[in-house]
Parts: C-alpha cells; sequence; structure tokens
C-alpha cells in the first residue's frame, strides 16, 4: 500500500527557474510586495498544502561561489526578510504553516529563537524554521564581525573534507539547541494573571537556561512566553554525510534531493546511520525535493522548459519533473513508494506552477489517495503527526 503523502512548497521570487521572471506571466514588479507573498500563502492555504518554505539569503542574490564580488544583472536580486514575511503573513492566513529560511552565522541565536517564538503565537501555532549553516565570503563582509567560514564547496564535493564547513554545522547545532532551549524557559502556566493577587508572572516557571557552547553563550530565559507549539519546527535541507547527520541530531524535517525514487534507498540509510546522535523523541520526518514545471501536456511542458532553459541555465540541487499534473503525481507516489513522508515542491515559475500544483495536482493526489486526509490539526506540529512538546522543565517537575 502507497505510504500517504503531505505536500509543501517552496517559495523563491519568481520560481526556481532564473528566467521566470521574464515568462509573460510573471509579476517581477511585485517580488517584494505584501500583495504578491499574501496571494501565494494564501493559495497555497487555501489548497490544504501542509506548510510553505520561504527562501532566504544574506547577499543579493543566491549563495553562489560565483557571485562574490558582483551579482548578476540577469537574475533576480534583492528579497524580503523571509522571518519578516511569515510573520506578516501569520495572522493573514489559516492552516498553513510558515517556514522561513533563516541563516545561522550571522544573527543572534537570542534574536532567532524569539522571533520564531513570536511568529508562533503569531500564527497560533503554525511556525518552523529552514536552517541554513555556513556563510559566503560576500555575507561576511556584509556583516563585517568575522573573517572565518567556508569559501565555496571543497574540490572533493565533500563537505567534511572541509573544517570550515565542519565547523558551520556545529554552530548551526548549537543554534538549534539554544532555539530549543529558550523555548522551554518558560512553563506552560508561567503567566498567571490574577488581578486580587497582583501577580502577574510565576517567577518559579521562568528558567535561565544557561547554555554555554563552542560558539557562543547565553544566560536567561526568552523574553517571549512559551508559544502554541511548545517547539518551532526544525527542517533542513540536506546533501551529504555531515548534512545527514546534522538533520538526524537536530531536525523535525530533513528535505533530501534524491536524483530519482531508486536512490532514496541509499539516502535514508545513511539517515538512518545517524540515528544514534539523535536527539528528538519523534522520528525524523524525510520530505522529497521536486522542482517542478507543470502544464496540460507534455509537448506544452517541453517547449516552456527549453524556451527559460534558452535564456537562463538551470543548474538543481533537486529532481526535475517537467510534464502534466499526472506526471507529477506519478513522480509524488514512486517517491513514497520508496518510503519518504512527503514532497517538496519548488515551482520553477511563479505564480503559474504554484496554481498548477493548488488547482490540479493536489486534487489529482486526493482523488487517488496519495494525501493525507486532513485532521483539522490546529497546529503544524500535529498536522506532520508531531506532538506538541512540553517544557522539559515541566517534566523534570512531573518526574521528581
Amino acid at each position: 500500500m502507497t505510504r500517504r503523502q503531505h505536500v509543501a512548497v517552496a517559495l523563491n521570487g519568481a520560481g526556481w527557474h532564473p528566467a521566470a521572471w521574464r515568462e509573460t506571466d510573471a509579476r517581477p514588479r511585485e517580488l517584494t510586495s505584501a500583495r504578491y507573498w499574501r496571494e501565494l500563502v494564501r493559495a497555497a492555504d487555501d489548497a490544504g498544502i501542509v506548510f510553505a518554505t520561504i527562501e532566504d539569503a544574506l547577499v543579493f542574490g543566491e549563495r553562489a561561489a560565483d557571485e562574490q564580488q558582483e551579482p548578476r544583472t540577469d537574475r533576480v536580486r534583492g528579497r524580503l526578510d523571509a522571518v519578516l514575511v511569515a510573520s506578516y503573513l501569520a495572522p493573514l492566513t489559516r492552516r498553513i504553516g510558515l517556514v522561513p529560511t533563516i541563516t545561522t552565522t550571522h544573527t543572534e541565536p537570542f534574536h532567532l529563537a524569539t522571533g520564531l517564538q513570536t511568529l508562533d503565537h503569531a500564527s497560533g501555532g503554525r511556525a518552523g524554521a529552514r536552517i541554513v549553516a555556513g556563510s559566503t565570503p560576500q555575507e561576511r563582509s556584509n556583516f563585517g564581525r568575522r573573517t572565518d567560514g567556508p569559501v565555496g564547496v571543497p574540490a572533493s564535493g565533500r563537505v567534511e573534507d572541509d573544517p570550515a564547513w565542519s565547523a558551520a554545522f556545529r554552530e548551526a547545532g548549537e543554534v538549534v539547541t539554544a532555539i530549543r532551549a529558550l523555548a522551554d524557559s518558560w512553563e506552560d502556566d508561567a503567566i498567571i494573571r490574577d488581578r486580587e493577587s497582583g501577580k502577574f508572572l510565576d517567577r518559579e516557571r521562568v528558567h535561565s537556561i544557561e547554555f554555554s557552547g563552542e560558539f557562543f553563550s547565553i544566560v536567561g530565559a526568552s523574553i517571549v512566553p512559551r508559544s502554541p507549539q511548545g517547539q518551532p519546527l526544525i527542517t533542513a535541507l540536506a546533501h551529504q554525510s555531515v548534512p545527514y547527520r546534522f538533520a538526524s541530531e537536530h531536525a523535525d524535517v530533513v528535505f533530501i534531493t534524491p536524483s530519482d525514487a531508486a536512490d532514496v534507498a541509499r539516502i535514508l540509510e545513511e539517515l538512518d546511520s545517524a540515528a544514534e546522535v539523535r536527539r528528538e523523541p519523534e522520528a525524523l520526518r524525510v520530505f522529497v525535493d521536486l522542482l517542478v514545471l507543470i502544464e496540460e501536456t507534455d509537448d506544452a511542458a517541453a517547449a516552456s522548459w527549453a524556451r527559460l532553459q534558452e535564456r537562463d541555465q538551470l543548474v538543481s540541487d533537486a529532481h526535475v519533473v517537467v510534464g502534466t499534473p499526472e506526471r507529477i503525481v506519478d513522480e509524488i507516489r514512486a517517491f513514497a513508494d520508496a518510503g519518504v513522508d512527503g514532497v517538496r515542491l519548488r515551482p520553477a515559475r511563479l505564480p503559474s506552477d504554484l496554481a498548477a500544483i493548488t488547482d490540479r495536482v493536489l486534487p489529482l493526489a486526493a482523488a487517488t489517495e496519495l494525501l493525507h486526509e486532513d485532521d483539522s490539526a490546529p497546529t503544524l506540529r500535529e498536522r506532520l503527526g508531531l506532538p506538541r512538546r512540553s517544557s522539559h522543565y515541566a517534566l523534570q517537575e512531573a518526574s521528581a
């Protein structure tokens, strides 16, 4: 029996193809408008998509090594801050999880934690984060506080061969640990609000986390009371051993990029081999990334793809699927049969491929019982079958 799937989307500018902004139905003048993001995410929300990730970086464009000095002028450049976009969207959406991309190298972990907790409050329990480790030389120049860090991918292609990349993932692990600890620093019943006694806060239920790591230290509690999910959803994209190990240890959801369905078994085996380092009590959820371009016929899809590729060549880490809605559903089913928990679809063109996903792909997939049925769970963690987290301080008290 085919394993039922969750479907998420990854939103990135005018779409994941670098030439997408030149399509006639693209909206390049609106990419930094509130309306653009509101309409995209509301459409995904109405269609029942479980969460949307929002891309971000600390440079003009993508984090590519060939753009460290001068950004290309023939591609979309400039963006809005993903956490702020998600916070704006929180009260304007109903069910969809909001998962902004955050880079762990430069932003203070305390600020990341409080921003995510605030997003969880604003959304009623739908906050998450896509964790990005490391930084480029240009990002480091933008901040001007540190010079150490990775310089491109090692010649071997393996991040474990570069001590700077290994350090970046250790630092990212500490950031996630701090985010989770700060989320736990307030117990659920820390706020009393007793007018008669004049007592607003039970100070005994707010805890200093006293975190001390290799890269930073935090002593104190979060400034944000405990949020609806208890813990925000932590996600990560992983391509090889060090990122797989990071995701196994720290994440709730990992995005993988197999070459095809047959390649999934190799990746799942590698994730399983890292399971001994896992800190989280629930099993890691595995989503496959698929970059999709969708038309009503295969010929039309091929023609659209050829036009985009003629204008600018896409080089993608994800499996690319060009074809009809039926073909996209067939690909999702093949990966489901390979044992994953869901797919994250990257629309090649926005808004057109997102509209094809919401209007054609999801109804087809639902009709064949490929998707999880909506159980009306109120929070993102619950929609993914993950329980609400209790503060570990409260658990310690209960077991004392």
